[in-house]
């Protein structure tokens, strides 16, 4: 079981589902070539593709072309059902920042045979996850600076204002499909610049008023 804590808290959530939307950037929907979701594309990773801050990714032998996604990282920490937009933000305990990591070769060929993504998107140590901070110090969330650095080069810089989707809505939409239970996580998407890694390199991965998320690649 993956426990993560609220910082500068006494609180703490052992990790649940993790919820992962895709295509909520535009401009990460362009770069790929893919077509913009009337409604949320939403799949889920499982707990042991979890690693902290200051380890390792590790991309199996199956695939040949591993790409970063960052980010931002909504926690659950009241369950809900079918939750309203107007309620959503009061099941929202705290932010962090998670990494999609992403087997683009492997996705490409699933996805040509119209079979589903898990090979690619949920093999362990697909999702790196930062520590969360309470909603409280974060007063907009849809308005913070995303970015992520591969050996000191900028390869992702957004704002969450880009996302297509609101938090909310988001919420609302996965509670639908899912109830939802504290220690969920749900990963919003993540902006144009995704692009591969290898053996050695670090990413660094920040969201403004969040805080910092170091991974390396084994």
């Amino acid at each position: 079981m993956h426990t993560v804590k609220l910082v500068g808290t006494e609180a703490s959530f052992d990790v649940g589902k993790i919820v992962c939307l895709a295509r909520n950037y535009v401009d990460h929907i362009r770069e790929l070539g893919n077509e913009a979701p009337d409604k949320p594309i939403l799949f889920l990773k499982p707990g042991s593709c979890l690693v902290e801050d200051g380890e390792k990714v590790v991309v199996p032998a199956y695939s040949q072309l591993c790409h970063h996604e960052v980010e931002l990282a909504i926690l659950i920490g009241e369950a809900g059902k079918d939750i309203p937009e107007g309620e959503a933000m009061t099941h929202v305990a705290g932010y962090g920042i998670g990494l999609d990591m992403t087997l683009r070769d492997v996705q490409n060929e699933l996805k040509s045979k119209g079979l589903p993504w898990e090979m690619a998107k949920a093999f362990d140590t697909s999702c790196p996850l930062s520590q969360f901070v309470p909603t409280s110090r974060i007063p907009d969330p849809h308005n913070l600076d995303i970015s992520l650095k591969v050996n000191g080069e900028v390869r992702q810089a957004a704002n969450t204002s880009m996302m297509m989707r609101s938090i909310p809505a988001i919420i609302h939409a996965v509670s639908e499909i899912f109830t939802l239970e504290p220690g969920d996580v749900i990963l919003t998407g993540t902006p144009a610049g995704v692009g591969a890694v290898e053996s050695g390199d670090l990413m660094r991965a920040e969201i403004e008023g969040i805080g910092i998320l170091e991974v390396g690649v084994a």
